[in-house]
């Protein structure tokens, strides 16, 4: 287990081989059974396999080729409902939908997510998150008929990989890992930290590519932009306020 962790790969390419009906239940069965909040399961998970619903599923994340090319896409959602449903048929007040919940709802979604893409590897499957889900929540929910209280959070293509990627970089564990308490870094340990990830081939093309002086400007100058995250955050707040979220 752990060297298949290892060497995880995001798979963007997938052959036309269909992921059968067996081998998806037992993944998303092993799915569910990741941890979550007071055993509440705040989270649902939404299968998408038909080639017109991916169609329609396709431009909520940017066209990205890898929606329509996947026999199957899933969307991991933070769901309130089928909780508050069964609250309000047992005279219960049900009181989670403000901030602290939202979080709640998000981790088991993205653990659930996680245990579904680990159990897929497993069995020789690709897969890759899509960040491209909290930006354009509000299409997403109009396309799988989202209710109240329930939210998108990721989205994961998955299929018989088509190609080998390499290994993407990872920044050195004495930089992510804390024993004890924090430890707050000096400048030159932090340049010593993202000095690979600099050096790489790839990254020293985007720099060129985007006429900028360093990899950190091709982040905030053009990948995840000031303008662009500004907007993204106001949408996704007044779409988490009309799903009945009191942020």
């Amino acid at each position: 287990m752990i060297r298949q962790l290892s060497q995880h790969k995001s798979i963007r390419k997938y052959t036309n081989q269909p992921v059968g009906k067996e081998l998806l239940d037992a993944v998303l069965e092993a799915g569910v059974r990741a941890s979550n909040t007071g055993n509440m399961q705040l989270y649902s998970i939404v299968v998408t396999q038909d080639e017109e619903m991916k169609e329609k599923l396709s431009p909520s994340h940017f066209n990205q080729p890898m929606v329509k090319g996947a026999p199957v896409v899933i969307t991991f959602c933070a769901d309130f409902r089928r909780f508050h449903q069964w609250c309000e048929l047992n005279n219960a007040d049900a009181s989670y939908d403000d901030f602290l919940w939202l979080m709640c709802g998000t981790i088991d979604s993205m653990l659930v997510a996680q245990n579904v893409c680990v159990a897929a590897e497993s069995k020789g499957l690709g897969i890759c998150y899509l960040g491209t889900t909290l930006y354009n929540a509000p299409q997403i929910i109009d396309t799988l008929s989202l209710p109240k209280g329930v939210v998108p959070i990721t989205t994961v293509t998955m299929g018989w990989p088509d190609e080998a990627p390499a290994l993407t970089d990872r920044l050195p564990m004495n930089s992510v890992v804390h024993y004890e308490s924090y430890n707050d870094f000096t400048d030159e340990q932090i340049k010593e930290f993202y000095s690979h990830k600099e050096s790489l081939e790839e990254s020293i093309q985007f720099v060129k590519e985007n006429n900028k002086e360093n990899l950190s400007q091709v982040y905030t100058d053009v990948r995840y932009k000031r303008g662009d995250n500004e907007h993204f955050t106001k949408v996704l707040k007044e779409t988490l306020i009309a799903q009945g979220f009191k942020l």
